[in-house]
């Protein structure tokens, strides 16, 4: 059993060796808080849940780091366009992503680091590379050097002459145009923190850099963020820890977008979807499916068809396992997933490949129940309850169904008045007045209920939209 990752750095599929035997430490570049999170967002958690749940199920003892970065540039423009405090506006944006989160499944992180919870890290690593010839100060600015650290740009495969390196306002004093700000002199009205080289606060790329050294030591296992953090942030952390000493990431690990009409989702652009309006519209795990189980480095064009697509896949998993539940009771998930699952799943996380086991298992669970074999269908429901709970998604976790006991007692209430209006169909059919049992039918589809007719009387379940 070995697990495979492209890993960014060397453009390829490797074997994944860690560290440090049965551990596997991650790195995820997490939530800018400016604003609520949109879907694209929320895809770079949710894709490595995943990773950290299979790396789980193969027996590791992962370390999970996600970082907030709650000051920079937008979050201050942010504070005086609203004129309101710029911690006020992250505080209110990190629970909002950290409700995504947990609305969607993601299980909770080891340790979910500030940016601004580690400014003396951050003048530490800023003293050692000025000492070390990395790094220098220049009118309360302090540069890192990129033409001292010979391995930049190895990651996006850049050339230095031809580079243009993003660069924000009131940064002077450069040495050379593609040197990068690892820390911003105070300006009137703007947070700041006392250095060694005048007030001001931290750079974007600083700060993952300091917190991956704090939180996993000099060298860790998987650093991840979405495609777009490869160049500058990601090139620019590497100069800094490596230049500092460590070996930082043995692997890099990159998402792709979800777009809309070929552009990646940005609250920019004004094409954005946030999380909190879509599960008013949308089961939320349904939305995880939707956006969990395309491969992570594979773009997820949104359409709402798309999303109806996904809610029907997803609503004949629920049907199979319902329909095992009321013939056999309760039914733990399996130990171990079916072999070809974990194959996809070792191959560089194969989640469209895993996901047709999935469906396929389901056929022969239901394809059981139709021959009356109510051993092999139970055994087939436990192994799509242990596939289902690697991807987050299986219906009967406490997670989505456990709920409140007011959920319970609803879905109690709905099935007695269902159950009541299915009499009344049975009793017009019984009469022949099949005219009033299609309507009773019709009437209850509309509002959102199949029904099903079985050798042992009517069933019914959620459908569709």
């Amino acid at each position: 059993m070995t697990i495979r990752l492209y890993d960014t750095s060397a453009r390829q599929i490797r074997d994944f060796i860690p560290l440090a035997p049965g551990c596997v430490s991650i790195y995820l570049c997490g939530a800018t808080v400016q604003a609520a999170p949109h879907i694209g967002h929320i895809r770079s958690g949710l894709n490595f849940d995943i990773m950290r749940r299979w790396f789980a199920h193969r027996g590791y003892d992962v370390t999970f780091i996600r970082n907030v970065t709650d000051i920079d540039d937008k979050i201050i423009a942010k504070s005086a366009e609203q004129k309101r405090p710029w911690w006020a506006i992250g505080y209110e944006n990190e629970r909002a992503f950290n409700q995504a989160y947990d609305v969607l499944g993601c299980l909770p992180v080891t340790y979910e680091p500030r940016a601004t919870g580690h400014i003396p890290e951050m003048i530490e690593m800023m003293r050692e590379l000025i000492d070390r010839g990395h790094a220098y100060a220049a009118q309360g600015n302090v540069y890192f050097d990129v033409r001292s650290f010979p391995e930049y740009l190895r990651l996006s495969n850049q050339d230095l002459d031809g580079l243009r390196q993003p660069s924000g306002e009131g940064e002077t004093g450069k040495r050379d145009p593609r040197d990068f700000a690892m820390w911003k002199a105070a300006k009137p009205g703007e947070p700041s923190w006392e250095t060694p080289w005048g007030r001001g606060r931290p750079g974007w790329h600083l700060e993952c850099s300091a917190m991956a050294h704090k939180y996993l030591g000099r060298a860790f296992d998987i650093h991840g963020g979405g495609v777009d953090l490869i160049f500058p942030h990601h090139e620019n952390e590497i100069a800094q820890a490596k230049a500092f000493g460590d070996d930082f990431a043995a692997y890099w690990a990159h998402n792709a977008w979800v777009t809309m009409s070929g552009e990646k989702m940005s609250k920019s652009l004004g094409n954005s979807v946030l999380v909190s309006e879509m599960v008013k519209r949308w089961r939320p795990i349904v939305l995880r499916y939707y956006l969990g189980t395309p491969h992570y480095r594979s773009m997820i064009e949104y359409s709402e068809e798309a999303l109806r697509e996904a809610e029907s896949a997803f609503a004949r998993i629920e049907g199979f396992i319902q329909r095992v539940v009321e013939k056999a009771g309760s039914v733990e998930p399996a130990a171990e997933v079916p072999p070809a699952f974990a194959e996809a799943m070792d191959d560089d996380l194969g989640v469209p490949q895993a996901l047709a086991v999935v469906h396929t298992t389901v056929r022969q669970g239901n394809s059981a129940l139709t021959a009356d074999d109510k051993e092999a269908a139970v055994a087939r429901l436990a192994e799509v309850r242990a596939m289902l709970g690697v991807l987050g998604l299986d219906p009967l976790d406490e997670h989505w169904a456990g709920g409140s006991d007011r959920g319970e007692d609803l879905h109690g209430v709905v099935d007695s008045l269902v159950r009541l209006v299915l009499e009344q169909r049975q009793a017009a059919r019984a009469r022949k007045d099949y005219a009033t049992a299609d309507a009773i039918r019709d009437q209850l589809q509309q509002s959102g209920l199949v029904i099903e007719d079985t050798p042992s009387g009517p069933r019914w379940e959620l459908g569709t939209r």
